[in-house]
């Protein structure tokens, strides 16, 4: 069955479309997105502004005329940090609801930790051993980490790239005050969750997923996309150190030219890269790997999952 997945993140709206069975991998058919950078259209209050509102509906509406016209059968929509920790995520909600017939699914910070986690443990399989899951959104960082498809321990912290840029990083390029605050702030926030993490012991395999990881990774000399899912991309902590003073450095023009690097998410790929940074310090990683899987993924094996399970 053709199945669709409507992700309202931080940065994008990304409608992903797969052929898919129960037992199955999913196979990608189509992608569509916009940048929207809900993080970025707040108001003093924390609500998202009039004209993101109008952004956002319009969006979805055009998403899911895609949908049908690409014959898929069930979608699956939800949202995740921008929604969720808005002022006004409710009114936003009610009037998606009301003006294109979407209700969307809002996922806690703990369920994308543990749908990502799924998704990386079914791409590396059993053979990875206690794993453990990074991943840097717009609006969060997720942390999760156990030897099943379910994490032991499933965080999310509000370090998403979007989130600090707008937050942290008001220079192009930033004053190196900001960065060192920045710096400070993620690392304090990072360290309280160490103990909680590591408790198990050393993990057996790191991975990093979303754009984040992959254009850190890129631009530290691993395969380009076009070179097909299933080429290893390794990150390591050592790369980063070298990457940070000199992405401090640049304009948001200029690390759009970087390798790999879109131009909407360039300005915020030295918080991105601060958090990734900070990560494999606190949590003792030398080098992760860079997992095709993420959350829209986890949400189609979990669905497929429910499905096997009625029909058995």
């Amino acid at each position: 069955m053709r199945l669709g997945v409507l992700d309202v993140g931080s940065n994008t709206v990304h409608l992903l479309v797969v052929d898919a069975h129960p037992g199955g991998r999913p196979m990608p058919a189509y992608s569509h997105k916009a940048e929207l950078r809900l993080a970025e259209v707040l108001d003093a209050d924390g609500a998202i502004r009039e004209d993101g509102v109008d952004r956002l509906v319009s969006t979805i509406s055009t998403a899911m005329q895609v949908a049908e016209d690409k014959g898929v059968e069930d979608v699956l929509p939800f949202a995740t940090s921008a929604v969720r920790e808005a002022a006004n995520g409710e009114q936003v909600l009610a009037r998606i609801a009301a003006e294109t017939g979407v209700t969307l699914t809002v996922l806690s910070g703990e369920d994308e930790a543990r749908l990502t986690f799924l998704a990386a443990r079914r791409w590396f399989g059993w053979s990875a051993g206690r794993l453990l899951l990074l991943d840097i959104g717009g609006g969060s960082l997720e942390v999760g980490y156990g030897m099943d498809e379910i994490p032991d321990t499933a965080v999310s912290l509000p370090l998403g790239a979007g989130r600090l840029t707008s937050t942290w990083l008001p220079g192009d390029p930033p004053a190196p005050e900001d960065v060192r605050a920045l710096r400070k702030h993620v690392r304090a926030e990072i360290a309280r969750t160490v103990a909680e993490v590591t408790r198990m012991g050393k993990p057996d395999h790191v991975v990093g997923t979303s754009k984040t990881f992959k254009q850190l990774a890129r631009i530290a000399g691993a395969a380009r996309s076009a070179e097909g899912a299933y080429v290893q991309r390794t990150l390591s902590r050592k790369s980063l150190e070298e990457w940070v003073p000199r992405l401090a450095s640049m304009t948001g023009t200029a690390r759009g030219a970087l390798p790999g690097v879109s131009e909407g998410r360039a300005r915020q790929l030295l918080a991105g890269a601060l958090v990734a940074e900070g990560a494999m310090d606190l949590f003792r990683i030398a080098e992760l790997e860079v997992c095709p899987w993420a959350l829209r993924e986890g949400v189609i094996l979990r669905k497929l999952d429910v499905m096997s399970g009625e029909r058995g």
